[in-house]
């Protein structure tokens, strides 16, 4: 279904699809059937310029652009404790691809305006997905524009494009010497990009899917608005789909090898222009990972989603 769903929105039918993969990466199983009501999800993710609307209209300050609490970090140097964001940094050459703080930096002052830190800025980035938002952003966003964060099975389900159980968002086979299908990484991660990889990219820049979605294959990775299990909830029925599915309760998304940290954990989806398939292949529909709350990067923006009217 392709039918426009208002300014920047596509409708997407009502539908039971097959959520979650067996054969890529372990939190991404077990692949089980969902069944989802009709909504409608923005065609791109929110831009630069959508952005600094929002912020231009109520004042709003990024996570980002605040100062840190340090009971919330304990023993982090106070430099750290500056308003700022995590950035990343090309690395010399090849590195050990274990250890990701090599090519992570925190950067005072980097935040949404300022995607490399100081010094940065976005004039010419308009078209470009916001980053450095952190979930309590987004979520500002989307209440201030009338709609709201999708679920990590809204946020599958549209971006699978109509292609139940395919591995990517345009089909099975991998992106191999034809046209360019999305910006993830090309080139030998971390530290050397092929010609026009290795950052963010204009918004609708790559083919859409099946249901007419740019970018839900790299770019940006998106926040959605469930917490995190390291599991899909395995079946419960052999009969029936769980229906609009939400993940677990707050408490749940701890990272446990973290405990030091409590802060809570959403999915984001769909990868960025960082996912290398020697390293991060998750720029599919399947793929998922944990991001604490507080915390915005220069590869994490998102869109939003409206519900759809029963028809009358």
């Amino acid at each position: 279904m392709r039918t426009s769903a208002g300014a920047g929105l596509r409708a997407i039918a009502a539908q039971t699809f097959t959520m979650g993969s067996d054969e890529h990466y372990p939190e991404e199983a077990p692949a089980h059937p969902v069944t989802l009501d009709a909504f409608a999800i923005e065609v791109t993710p929110v831009t630069n310029a959508g952005f600094g609307r929002f912020v231009a209209a109520t004042g709003y300050v990024t996570v980002a652009e605040r100062p840190l609490d340090p009971a919330d970090f304990p023993g982090a140097p106070a430099a750290n404790l500056q308003p700022g964001s995590l950035v990343f940094t090309p690395t010399a050459g090849p590195v050990d691809l274990r250890h990701l703080s090599q090519w992570w930096t925190w950067t005072p002052g980097a935040c949404w305006r300022s995607p490399e830190g100081p010094g940065s800025g976005i004039a010419d980035r308009g078209d470009h997905p916001v980053v450095h938002v952190a979930f309590e952003d987004a979520q500002a966003y989307a209440r201030w524009s009338g709609r709201a964060l999708p679920s990590e099975a809204q946020w599958e389900a549209a971006a699978r494009g109509g292609l139940d159980s395919a591995r990517y968002t345009w089909g099975n086979d991998p992106e191999s010497g034809g046209p360019a299908r999305a910006n993830y990484w090309h080139g030998d991660f971390p530290w050397r990009p092929e010609n026009g990889y290795g950052r963010t990219s204009p918004v609708g820049s790559y083919p859409c899917n099946g249901y007419g979605l740019f970018d839900m294959a790299g770019n940006v990775w998106e926040w959605t608005a469930d917490w995190y299990s390291d599991r899909h909830p395995a079946a419960t029925s052999t009969c029936c789909a769980p229906r609009n599915p939400r993940g677990p309760h707050a408490a749940g998304s701890f990272d446990p090898r973290q405990p030091q940290f409590r802060i809570p954990r959403k999915v984001i989806k769909g990868g960025s222009f960082l996912c290398a398939d020697n390293y991060c292949l998750r720029y599919r529909p399947a793929a998922r990972r944990p991001q604490m709350v507080d915390t915005g990067m220069s590869h994490l923006g998102f869109r939003c989603v409206d519900r759809l009217k029963p028809p009358e």
